[in-house]
């Protein structure tokens, strides 16, 4: 009978033996495990730097456009259409509607915005006074647009912090006077820098009273309104009182209402799908690798039958001899796992700094589910030789010796 200790030093002799063959066995699982983690954490990483910046602006939203329309977005200007616009009448009809925290009735456009002798074209965003509390928005320094009745909104103005930097550089902006498009425009407040989203700049951009922004851009109706809900309250039950509300105002259902709830869920099960085709890709070397097994663990039969007569011989059991093989291609996969976890998240990390806009990121489950990966890989690769080695007839195997 042989002991444990004797057939793990026999399968570290047998591996060490053929250290280039036993390298590049090892080698080809490593390479599937470090492409898999190195994809996965790419993609988990773009999963998760996508919905924070879906969510940074709150997760109770709701977003009703004008038209009966499948995708998101305003309608196309200079079209003719039968939609009837969303009127600021709309919006405060929708912001008396319970659970209702928050509204902003927008309109946006991009235009030239001239003060302090210079010049930039930038987006000039028509908001009304709680668009920061339903966009969670800052002010940096004065104040955000105050609560006036929108259609005699005042020419007031709100910069963002991009914006004023090019505008006044490190100048006190408040007071001073702007002209966009064709109207004048007096700054009160400059809002805190709040980053990009998906690739927008959010701070180079100017908030005016929607009213004004009507007038400016020539529009007679909002291009969206949102509006914020209470924590707990079904998103299902606000759209449904939305609904109602509008039809009623309407006479039929020409809007188009979307959630943040319903938007997040879809682009996450979109992200989920993205993250494991990624992987599934990196998976194919993992498939080589263990093919590669396979092949050398015959080899390895083939070359070992004289050692394989001889252990039975001096009373070696058969599954020993099966356990044997089986220990030497799960320890070279194992190996080879633990090499490419290394090589993935080293390659990873490496990539995230020489490209710092690339999120990355490697969940340890990831980490713990390629390695189990890498082990069940060697051992269905290593059966079919082992059970080979293990049916050899020992006369014949010494034989051939």
């Amino acid at each position: 009978m042989i002991r444990l200790a004797d057939s793990l030093q026999l399968a570290l002799r047998a591996i060490t033996a053929h250290r280039l063959r036993s390298f590049l066995t090892l080698l080809g699982i490593a390479v599937g495990i470090a492409a898999v983690i190195l994809l996965t954490s790419i993609g988990e990483g773009i999963h998760r730097f996508v919905l924070t910046e879906f969510t940074q602006f709150g997760t109770n939203l709701v977003s009703i456009a004008p038209g009966k329309v499948k995708t998101s977005g305003p309608a196309p200007t200079g079209i003719p259409t039968s939609v009837r616009p969303l009127t600021l009448d709309d919006a405060r009809a929708l912001q008396r509607l319970p659970h209702i925290t928050g509204m902003s009735a927008m309109v946006w456009g991009n235009s030239e915005v001239k003060g302090n002798g210079r010049l930039r074209r930038t987006t000039i965003n028509g908001v009304t006074t709680e668009m920061r509390k339903v966009y969670n928005v800052k002010v940096s320094s004065g104040q955000f647009l105050p609560p006036e009745e929108s259609e005699s909104a005042r020419a007031f103005v709100v910069l963002g912090a991009k914006l004023k930097s090019e505008l006044f550089g490190a100048e006190n902006a408040l007071g001073a006077r702007l002209t966009i498009g064709n109207l004048q425009f007096r700054v009160i407040g400059v809002l805190e820098a709040k980053g990009q989203f998906l690739g927008i700049d959010l701070d180079d951009s100017a908030y005016i009273p929607t009213a004004r922004a009507l007038e400016l851009y020539n529009r007679d109706g909002m291009m969206k309104i949102d509006l914020s809900y209470e924590e707990g309250i079904p998103a299902a039950r606000i759209s449904e009182s939305i609904v109602a509300t509008l039809k009623a105002r309407h006479g039929r259902e020409d809007f188009t209402i979307t959630t943040q709830e319903d938007m997040l869920r879809t682009l996450s099960n979109i992200l989920d799908v993205l993250t494991l085709a990624v992987g599934a890709l990196g998976s194919i070397s993992l498939l080589v690798g263990g093919v590669g097994i396979v092949t050398i663990m015959t080899i390895a039969v083939t070359e070992r039958t004289g050692e394989i007569g001889l252990l039975v011989a001096l009373g070696a059991p058969r599954k020993t001899i099966l356990g044997l093989f089986l220990g030497e291609a799960v320890a070279l996969s194992a190996l080879g796992g633990f090499v490419g976890l290394v090589l993935g998240f080293g390659l990873a990390q490496l990539i995230h700094l020489l490209v710092p806009a690339l999120p990355v990121k490697t969940p340890i489950s990831f980490v713990l589910f390629a390695e189990a990966i890498a082990i069940v890989i060697g051992l269905l690769a290593g059966v079919l030789p082992a059970r080979r080695a293990a049916r050899l007839d020992p006369v014949e195997a010494l034989r051939a010796e």
